[in-house]
Parts: structure tokens; C-alpha cells; sequence
């Protein structure tokens, strides 16, 4: 039987800086390897990559890289971040301009959160654990 080690997500954006800006400039994750397009990133032990994808391009999968304009609304995929604070990160957040979908509130399971729009749309959960 085969083993598998490692996965992560690989976002199709449509803006490859401003998803930067977003990722590495907001959130805090690192870049690891870059190539063309297409931007690997790291933050404590969680990985994700970003690659832009242009209106009918398809990828090595030999599928189109980008959505209907109809689907985009950020219903494909979903970011849970966690910190120490999610009120001083959704201010943080609101501050860059960032849109806030749900305001930070308490959680019936014991966390904290909210969520954010990345700047395809794709919503953000921020959350923290109530201590």
C-alpha cells in the first residue's frame, strides 16, 4: 500500500500579488519557492500555494485552472487561521481594508471567530481558542 505524506492546498487566483498581499503581507505566511505564477507558502506547520490563473487557461490536470465568474463567490474553498487574538486581527484586517464577512464572536465549542474575504472572495475563518 502506498503512503502519503504531505498535502496541501493550491488556490487559483486571479490576482496572484494581491493574494500576497493577503497571504504574506497579512497573515503572516512565509515564502518558500516560486515559480513563474505560481507562489508556495508556509506558516508554522501548514503549507498552501497560490497560482494565478487567467480566463481559460487550463492546467497540468489538462481542466480549466479558473471558475465561472458564478462561482467564485468564494464557495470552493475555505482558510481556517488561527491566533492568539481574533478581535486585534479583524481590526487589523479591517484596517488594510480587508472585508470582514462575520464579526468575531464566541463559539458554542470554544473558540473565537470570524471571518474575512481573501481578495478572490474565498472566506477566512480567524479563530482562537477561549481560555
Amino acid at each position: 500500500m502506498t503512503t502519503f505524506r504531505d498535502a496541501h492546498p493550491i488556490l487559483y487566483v486571479a490576482d496572484l500579488e494581491a493574494a500576497l498581499g493577503f497571504y504574506r503581507d497579512l497573515l503572516g505566511f512565509v515564502e518558500t519557492y516560486r515559480f513563474g505564477e505560481f507562489v508556495a507558502l508556509s506558516l508554522g506547520g501548514s503549507a498552501i500555494s497560490v497560482a494565478q490563473a487567467s480566463d481559460g487557461q487550463i492546467g497540468s490536470h489538462g481542466l480549466p485552472m479558473d471558475l465561472p465568474r458564478d462561482l467564485r463567490a468564494g464557495r470552493q474553498f475555505e482558510l481556517c487561521v488561527y491566533t492568539d487574538d481574533v478581535d486585534a486581527a479583524i481590526d487589523g484586517f479591517r484596517a488594510a481594508g480587508v472585508p470582514v464577512l462575520v464579526e468575531p464572536a464566541d463559539q458554542p465549542w470554544g473558540e473565537r471567530m470570524a471571518y474575512v474575504a481573501d481578495p478572490d472572495g474565498h472566506p477566512v475563518m480567524i479563530c482562537a481558542e477561549k481560555s
